[in-house]
């Protein structure tokens, strides 16, 4: 059914957001229909990837970081899940009339101690001030260049058969974090979000020249949404074993009390990789050396079961099918 308005689920990552995507704004604005975090520019002998993203998250300070960290980190995760090293930023923000110059200060302060961490620099930026209820507090935006210094698998962007799924660490984290921060439910459980920039990590794995396939953090609409982007409209699927994602028991709880999936949840500071199946427990090791990496894990891998599907084995023994997040379970993540 087409739709004659934006709705929040257009925001959320998922189904809505590929439609718009695909059926108003690629064909309004030409270009390729890539749906990647970033596009990858020649320019002379230098290959740069560039990326923009902006945030919106409410509230503003959660437990793990704020709106600011989260900018950067974001921006940092794209560029890197294009195989990029992340080098400068810029970083726009539109103000609402009485929004407190202390929170601003706040927020700045977290951008630049994100960006040291990260090893990138603001270097341009934009303010605009709108009127009080035309806003809600502050928003942001950042957009990152950097470059390829490393080179990729000559299979990068090609699945097969038999390739494995590896995930950096527990998921669910963030979402999680924003839906108590909402919400505390009376709860005892303090879960942070996993806001954090991972080319550190990465960086590594990148000069290694292990087989990479594809990265992606999974962000809006989570795991399950960005499996589903890996494999749509190709000849194979996914299968991935529910027991071995990693889920920390304090999602667990907040998810079974919520009525939340986890596997649908935003996830901040972690990436997903599709790798040979040769490499898989090499790269496993090396995200388990970084503190940001220790519960790494492979969860699956890539199959002819069911071309363009996620198929998921659940903890009972069954399978069913991993759709695509359609409506969202907590909007303005990030």
């Amino acid at each position: 059914m087409k739709q004659d308005s934006i709705t929040l689920a257009h925001g959320n990552g998922g189904q809505f957001m590929q439609d718009l995507i695909k059926k108003t704004i690629v064909p309004t604005l030409g270009g390729q229909e890539t749906l990647t975090d970033g596009a990858v520019l020649q320019v002379g002998q230098e290959t740069l990837v560039f990326s923009t993203d902006s945030f919106t998250v409410k509230p503003i300070f959660f437990p793990g970081g704020d709106i600011g960290s989260l900018a950067v980190n974001g921006t940092v995760n794209d560029v890197t899940a294009m195989g990029g090293t992340p080098l400068y930023l810029s970083c726009a923000a539109v103000i609402e009339e009485g929004f407190p110059i202390a929170d601003l200060e706040r927020i700045l302060t977290s951008i630049g101690q994100a960006c040291a961490a990260s090893g990138v620099q603001v270097v341009t930026g934009d303010t605009k001030v709108v009127e009080k209820g035309s806003g809600d507090g502050i928003f942001l935006n950042t957009a990152g260049i950097g470059v390829r210094q490393f080179p990729l698998s000559s299979r990068f962007g090609t699945l097969k058969s038999g390739d494995h799924i590896v995930i950096s660490g527990a998921v669910g984290d963030h979402g999680t974090a924003i839906a108590l921060a909402r919400n505390p439910l009376g709860l005892s459980n303090h879960v942070q979000s996993d806001c954090a920039g991972l080319y550190r990590m990465i960086e590594p794995v990148l000069k290694a020249g292990l087989e990479i396939v594809l990265m992606r953090d999974p962000t809006r609409g989570g795991l399950a949404t960005v499996l589903n982007e890996f494999v749509d409209s190709r000849s194979v699927g996914i299968e991935i074993d529910q027991t071995a994602v990693p889920v920390h028991a304090g999602v667990k709880a907040v998810c079974e009390i919520l009525g939340y999936d986890p596997l649908y949840l935003a996830n901040e500071g972690k990436m997903v990789f599709v790798v040979s199946s040769e490499d898989s427990d090499s790269l496993v090791s090396m995200l388990r050396s970084h503190p940001f990496g220790q519960d790494a894990a492979v969860i699956g891998r890539v199959s002819e079961r069911a071309p363009g599907k996620v198929l998921l084995r659940t903890e009972i023994g069954g399978s069913r099918i991993l759709d695509m997040l359609v409506y969202d379970q907590l909007p303005r993540i990030c």
